[in-house]
């Protein structure tokens, strides 16, 4: 099969690039950046002058230096430049588990040397155990770089190489042999930035492995290497219990589930798991249950407390929701190691033949104008736990309305106004206030017949976000009749009012509403709870979102009621696209991207695009927007995107392989295109995933 084309990023000076990842060696955090290689050129004409020219790559095999060598040997010919020679490489993957940079040194012609290089620069001896844990290391790089078909990872670092690191059942028994040697060894790695302590079945060696799974459906060989891992660990029940639940073998992982549990009883992984299956069945009930106990094992988790939310969302218990979507634990987003270059004199970024489709060319066109409203959208920026509670929110939106929501906001949270005016109102009742965090734990408890709580407390003060009875009615009928989604895009938006932060108080909780004089409560406030700055953040950025989304369908329906052109450009469009999906308007997001690619390709519009022909089963549509993601990813040296591959098995195991390779050859577009999505059908005949048996 054809490879990418080779970028190559001049530099002032030679083995600058190098000397720059020497030095950034010591604060590397996790995975480390992607593969470096090096190449020192000689002039043909004349013998003197040289220069040092260099790029990134992953899903090279580096379990031997014999395998990087070869690599660097592949790149001795260069079609597009035909007047200098490369005289040496040097091929730099970094160890993330003895924290070492391994080399090899290639001299062309002459010898390979190869060695490790430590945080201080100090070279080492490089052993087979450091070359297994480099190799494992690359194929979990491969799949963290990977781009997802949106094009984001691959504008991120440019001139980036990106190889599928397992292209046959030979080098997947090689990787997850590593794997299972190295498995305890995982939490060194890190984790994702939504995990706030890294452990055996938390962090990034798992999350590559369940990634490798679900891409390739390579289900039972995940359920072998988990089966042995558990009778080491009980906790890796909770990944088996994954990989079950995905291979369709949903009693055995029910029964696994619950002899787990019997022993670990406050494992939080096996409690959010069984909590995430009765989610998926509708068993919200039970998934409420499931969910508060895993919060009580792992308190300090972020993703304990956001199943919480979203179970709560998904029984209509908006209240709870704001209230434990307000406990979440929030943690500052982590981003990968990239690489941090010197200047470059010269970028070089040829296009491979193979790939070249001129309606993927995005360099046609003039530059596209963005209103600046469009670039101060801070939600589009939002990351890790952020991003979540962000999701969460919208949706609670999508479903209740904007109004419904303020509403709800300003019965659970004190808000400012309210803080203000009563501040020098006091009572002489001193009563205790329950938490915010055990209010969402224990749920809201049903009213008795008399109109009091059934559930209360021993001093008659009951666990309720709000307990008098006019607020319990506008509670039921906020729930059984919610308000039209024609709220959110009203053309009035109610802007939020601030609400009191902790902060303000000088407390994190509800007794610093004391007065310091009387240390009584106040009366307006006892059943209310503080809402923390990142939470109000969040509805100021929402409301903005909304703003912007309201003036752009207004705009549009008084367009299309006066038969006039609605222009935007093509990047405008995108925006709008994401926005509208970030709210969950998604047939509104279809109609944009589809608007963006009238005017200009774009790898984010056609992905999102795709995805609407998913949801609506369209094969035919999403096999041509496919071809055309595939060739830009090629484009940008990409041969390799998980998100796309497993899209492609996916319509293998329900149209069949046969049908899938016809309807791609069946597309009017130039046979080496057409040959890139075939690769990818090649990949799924190798692992034999289902529809491929014919």
């Amino acid at each position: 099969m054809v490879a990418p084309a080779v970028p190559e990023i001049v530099e002032e000076e030679i083995e600058a690039a190098v000397a720059s990842r020497n030095e950034a060696l010591p604060t590397l955090r996790e995975l480390g950046p992607p593969d470096l290689v090096h190449l020192v050129k000689q002039s043909i004409k004349s013998g003197n002058k040289q220069n040092g020219v260099y790029h990134h790559v992953t899903g090279i095999d580096a379990s031997s230096s014999a395998s990087l060598a070869a690599y660097v040997n592949t790149l001795t010919y260069n079609p597009n430049d035909k007047s200098s020679k490369v005289i040496s490489g040097l091929y730099c993957c970094y160890n993330a588990f003895s924290r070492l940079d391994m080399r090899v040194d290639v001299k062309i012609p002459g010898g390979v040397e190869s060695y490790c290089i430590d945080e201080r620069g100090d070279k080492r001896v490089a052993s087979d155990a450091l070359w297994m844990e480099t190799f494992l290391c690359g194929v979990l790089r491969a799949y963290a770089y990977a781009d997802d078909g949106s094009g984001e990872s691959i504008k991120k670092i440019i001139g980036v190489r990106r190889f599928d690191p397992i292209t046959s059942t030979e080098m997947e028994h090689k990787f997850l042999d590593a794997a299972e040697r190295l498995f305890f060894k995982g939490p060194q790695l890190g984790s994702d930035p939504e995990v706030q302590v890294p452990n055996n079945v938390s962090n990034h060696l798992t999350t590559g492995l369940i990634n490798y799974i679900h891409t390739t459906g390579r289900y039972t060989s995940g359920i072998n290497l988990f089966e042995k891992l558990r009778t080491r660990d009980m906790e890796v029940s909770s990944l088996l219990a994954r990989v079950m639940i995905s291979a369709d073998e949903e009693v055995q992982a029910v029964k696994l589930l619950h002899d787990a549990i019997a022993k670990l009883p406050m494992d939080y992984s096996l409690l959010d798991c069984q909590a995430t299956f009765c989610q998926g069945k509708g068993r919200l009930d039970w998934a409420s249950e499931c969910a508060k106990r895993a919060v009580t094992a792992a308190p300090s988790e972020f993703s304990t407390w956001a199943r919480l939310a979203e179970v709560y969302v998904g029984l209509e218990q908006w209240d709870l929701a704001l209230l434990t979507l307000n406990s979440c634990p929030m943690f500052t987003y982590q981003d990968k190691d990239i690489p941090r270059m010197p200047e470059a004199t010269r970028i070089l970024l040829p296009v491979l033949p193979e790939s070249m489709l001129d309606e993927i060319d995005e360099t046609s066109g003039t530059y596209d104008e963005v209103h600046p409203s469009l670039r101060k959208l801070h939600a589009a920026g939002y990351k890790g736990t952020f991003l979540k509670a962000y999701s969460i929110l919208t949706e609670i939106t999508a479903k209740i309305g904007w109004d419904q929501l303020l509403k709800i906001r300003s019965q659970v949270f004190v808000m400012e106004e309210e803080y203000r005016s009563e501040k020098q109102t006091v009572t002489s009742d001193h009563t205790s206030n329950p938490n915010a965090s055990t209010t969402a734990l224990r749920g809201t408890p049903s009213p008795g017949l008399n109109g009091t709580n059934s559930d209360s407390q021993p001093n008659g003060e009951a666990y309720s976000a709000v307990d008098d009875e006019e607020t319990i009615n506008d509670r039921q009928s906020a729930l059984t009749s919610p308000p039209d989604s024609a709220t959110i895009v009203d053309e009035s938006i109610e802007k939020p009012e601030h609400t009191i932060t902790p902060e303000v108080v000088k407390s994190g909780n509800e007794d610093t509403l004391d007065s310091s004089e009387t240390n009584a409560k106040y009366t307006q406030f006892y059943n209310k709870r503080l809402c923390e700055r990142w939470l109000d953040n969040l509805f100021m950025v929402l409301y903005e979102d909304l703003r912007i989304y309201t003036i752009w369908r207004t705009d549009m329906a008084r367009a299309q009621s006066e038969s006039s052109d609605y222009r935007k450009s093509a990047e405008e469009w995108e925006i709008l696209g994401e926005l509208a999906e970030r709210l969950h308007h998604f047939p509104e997001a279809v109609e944009a991207y589809q608007a963006c690619l009238r005017i200009k390709f774009s790898p984010k519009a056609m992905k999102g695009v795709m995805k609407d022909y998913e949801n609506r089963a369209k094969s035919g549509e999403m096999l041509q927007a496919m071809i055309r993601l595939i060739a830009w990813q090629y484009r940008w040296y990409s041969e390799f995107s998980p998100a796309l591959l497993r899209v492609v098995r996916k319509l293998i195991e329900n149209e069949g392989a046969v049908k899938v390779r016809s309807i791609v050859q069946a597309t009017s577009l130039p046979q080496p295109v057409l040959d890139l999505t075939h690769r990818y059908v090649e990949l799924c005949v190798a692992f034999r995933s289902n529809g491929t048996e014919a």
